[in-house]
Order: C-alpha cells, then structure tokens, then sequence
C-alpha cells in the first residue's frame, strides 16, 4: 500500500454559493470590482480580442493536448470534480494536459475559458497537491482572470511586433507593467482558492515547494522552506532590494517562498478559518460589492504592505518618511511660534 493510499480521507466542508470575493486579495478584487462596473466592458474586450485569438487558444491545445475526462486522464480528473464541488462550481471548463516536465498550469480564455495543466504536474503531484493545484485555476476562472490574462497574453505579443515603434511600445509596456502587477496579487488570490479547493495546508505548502524545487519532497524541510521566505523578505541590503525588484518587476507570479509565506499570513489572519465555518461572501450578493471600499481595501493592503515590510528599501523609505514628518512638524511648529511670538510683540507695541 503506498503512502497517499494509506492517508485517512480528508473530509472537505462544500462552500455552497461561494463568491469569489472570498477568496481574493484586496489590490486584486480593488481592481476586478472596478472593471466589473463598467457595464459591458467585458462583452467589448471578449468581442474585440476574440477576433483575433479565442478559437486560436482553443484549437492549439485540442490539436496538441489531452483533454481530460472519466476516459483520459481520469485521476485528474477525479481532483478536477473534488476540488470543483468543494468551490460550488456547477459547470466544468475543459481542461487538457500537455506535455511539459515543469510543474504548471494555466487558465485560458475570453467566451468560455479552460485549463491547461502539464505532465509534470500530473507526474509530480500527489492527490492532495493536484487538487490544490486544479482548485487555484479554478479559482482564476471563477474570479475572471482568465479574461485579462489572455489580454495580456495578447498585448505581450504585440509589444513584439511593435517594438519598431518606440512610442507604441513604451505605451504598451506600461500597460503590461500594470497589469503584470495585478496579475501578480491574482496568483495570492488563486492561491487561497487552492487551500480553500483542498482544505489542506501542508498540501498547498508541499505544492509551492515542489513548484520551487521540483518533485522530490524527500530532502526538503517545510520550515526551513518557510525560513527561506523569511530572508528573501528582509535579508541583505539595499542591494538586494533592487535585485528583488528587478527579479518581479517583468513576472507574472509572485516568487514561490513569497507566495507560502502569504498564505501562512492568510491563514493566521484567520480568514481561511472564518470561511470553513461559513462565514464568507455569497455569489448572490455580488452585486451589492462597493467599489468604493474594495478600492480602500486595496489601498490599506499597500499601505500595511509598505508598513510591515522589512525588506531593507521599505526600511530606508519609511526612516526618510519620517525624517520629512519630524521636519515639516518642526517647520510648522517653528511658524506657528514665530507667528505667536509676533503677535504678543505687536500686541505690547499698540497698548
């Protein structure tokens, strides 16, 4: 009997009616609430964009990859089904393999997204990490991201064909910059949906670890993985914070101890607590969502980010923070007794 088959089943608390709301990071709903306000900006960009490359997408991975189903791939596909009923998913995306030894997976689409997900992952994963896996993607298209990382999948491509131009390409580098960023706290969002998929921490954190280092958990410590996390943030100087800089600035995911290291931070927030017990944001009042305080809450995301950092540039830019407060208080307190000094004098003088 090998070790997953010996595991005691794990029992998953169904999430009926979930919204997606309940599982994204504040800079990442701030930003899906916005969009999702502008009625009908959806429908253009799909129609706009789906001129050029929907069918493309769908085409290359039907013509070179395995579409999962109870006939192919069906341990995939089992996960697939679990990690779907746990969310209340109702209606399945395709899904297909393909063949890549690097452990991945994607979501893809405009009209009808899928999900792509690649042999090492399959051959990789136990039961418990693929569903945590399959439960994150899920969670990309259940939150919409699938729609904007296809444009910028889109836009990336034509930032190569453009870049004769230097004004339209400057222009559409920043575009992909922004969105980049965006896309970065959509993989924390996604994240939590893979926890909340799977309902397994240790999974999600081994899932992280193998995207780090490969399959082979057997010399691989969680906590000293975790510590990892712990010196990327704060260890070195002022060099290495540029370095960290220019490691995520062009990324499409935040790097992967950083990633373990937020989702610990999100479970003993107590948040993914609070959601097993029911307490979470139902589908059906999606539409009460105040753009308002979903951008305050990205906003108070950055700005505790910032805060709490301790990464060596976040520390020098908080002392020069400060060091301008005390200045201009000082300032400020100097006028305003200078001005009270002034109006004793020139009370004494007209007596």
């Amino acid at each position: 009997m090998t070790d997953e088959e010996s595991r005691p089943v794990r029992r998953r608390v169904t999430l009926t009616g979930i919204s997606s709301r309940a599982w994204e990071h504040p800079a990442d709903r701030g930003a899906l609430t916005a969009l999702r306000e502008l009625r009908g900006f959806d429908d253009m960009i799909k129609a706009f964009f789906g001129m050029w490359n929907e069918r493309g997408f769908r085409l290359a991975f039907l013509s070179s990859a395995i579409r999962v189903d109870h006939r192919q791939y069906p341990r995939v596909y089992q996960r697939f089904t679990e990690a779907a009923a746990t969310l209340d998913v109702a209606e399945l995306p395709d899904i297909f393999v393909t063949q890549d030894p690097m452990i991945n997976g994607q979501a893809i689409g405009l009209d009808k997204p899928f999900i792509v997900v690649t042999t090492g992952a399959v051959e990789k994963l136990d039961d418990d990490e693929l569903r945590a896996m399959l439960g994150h993607e899920l969670g990309h298209v259940r939150s919409g991201h699938s729609v904007y990382r296809t444009i910028m999948m889109i836009l990336t491509r034509w930032t190569v064909s453009l870049a004769w131009l230097p004004i339209g390409a400057i222009a559409l580098r920043a575009i992909i910059a922004a969105m980049l960023e965006w896309w970065r706290k959509a993989e924390l969002s996604a994240d939590r949906a893979g926890l909340l998929a799977g309902q397994d921490p240790a999974a999600s954190t081994r899932l992280l670890m193998k995207l780090a280092g490969g399959g082979d958990l057997s010399q691989i410590d969680t906590a000293a993985f975790l510590e990892q996390a712990a010196e990327y943030e704060s260890g070195g100087d002022l060099r290495d914070s540029v370095h960290k800089i220019g490691l995520t600035l062009w990324a499409t995911h935040p790097v992967p101890v950083a990633r373990a290291a937020e989702l610990r931070k999100w479970i003993d927030s107590g948040e993914y607590a609070r959601i097993l017990g029911g307490d979470y944001p139902r589908r059906d009042s999606d539409g009460d969502a105040s753009v308002s305080d979903d951008v305050k809450a990205a906003a108070a995301s950055y700005r505790e980010s910032f805060t709490t950092s301790q990464d060596p540039l976040a520390n020098l830019l908080r002392k020069v923070g400060d060091g301008a407060g005390d200045l201009a208080g000082s300032a400020v307190r100097g006028a305003r007794g200078w001005a009270s000094g002034r109006g004793r004098r020139d009370g004494e003088t007209d007596s």
